[in-house]
């Protein structure tokens, strides 16, 4: 994969040129589009220098920049309620904010640099596949599974957790499928900013989706799975104990 800044970063040099920063760091393509800065023609000015040119606040700008490291690692979380509070701020609205804009730089590679290669054809429907699919998960989660979960469960519980296990699965397999097709997120020698960016960018939402995936599998549905298959009824066929289904 390529280098990210480290999650632990408590400020970004403005002095790094605004290509280098656009390349480090997922989402900053997005924030450099929304004040139109050229990080990919322009990418070696420094970000100092073309915020200067455009008149930008550069106080706010870095703000905006760092509010975009997140911490890899989730805290202490001792309750189901906090973890899910975790999940939602760190995981759900993080996705929201990734897909959109690796949807668009893809479609941005693929057009321009069509001739070449290891153009990833078919990355931008990938991607968008992805997004549908998560959208729709965490939606039913949002809606249905962790308002039930904050309440203290309940003995029914378990089967919409064996629903979202298996959409994990599914994901996992996506996620396999966009390896495969950015060659596990490396760009090619010589490649645009923008490319650098989207495969920085993938590898980035990579990462995150099996971090949230694992604390949602492994930390939080468990707790609730073993409450629910002590408290939940029998389920017999029904016709008696002579029916040979034992």
């Amino acid at each position: 994969m390529n280098a990210r800044l480290p999650s632990s970063a408590s400020a970004i040099d403005a002095r790094q040129p605004i290509g280098q920063i656009a390349v480090q760091l997922p989402g900053a393509t997005a924030v450099f589009r929304r004040h139109k800065l050229d990080f990919c023609c322009g990418g070696h000015v420094s970000l100092q220098q073309a915020a200067a040119d455009k008149g930008l606040d550069m106080e706010a700008l870095l703000a905006e920049l760092s509010a975009l490291q997140h911490p890899a690692e989730a805290p202490a979380i001792g309750d189901p309620a906090q973890l899910i509070g975790h999940l939602l701020q760190r995981y759900h609205a993080v996705h929201r904010e990734q897909l959109p804009e690796l949807i668009r730089m893809a479609r941005r590679v693929e057009a321009v640099h069509r001739g070449h290669p290891d153009v990833p054809a078919g990355l931008a429907d990938l991607l968008e596949d992805i997004h549908d699919e998560l959208l729709s998960h965490m939606h039913k989660e949002e809606a249905i599974l962790f308002p039930a979960l904050q309440a203290g469960g309940n003995p029914f519980v378990d089967q919409p957790i064996q629903v979202m296990r298996r959409e994990h699965t599914t994901h996992g397999e996506a996620l396999e499928q966009l390896a495969a097709l950015t060659h596990d997120a490396t760009p090619p020698q010589g490649a645009c900013n923008t490319w650098r960016a989207l495969y920085t960018g993938i590898g980035q939402f990579s990462d995150d989706l099996v971090q949230h995936i694992h604390l949602e599998n492994n930390l939080l549905f468990p707790q609730f799975e073993a409450a629910s298959a002590t408290t939940a009824p029998a389920q017999g066929c029904g016709s008696g104990s002579g029916c040979g289904c034992q």
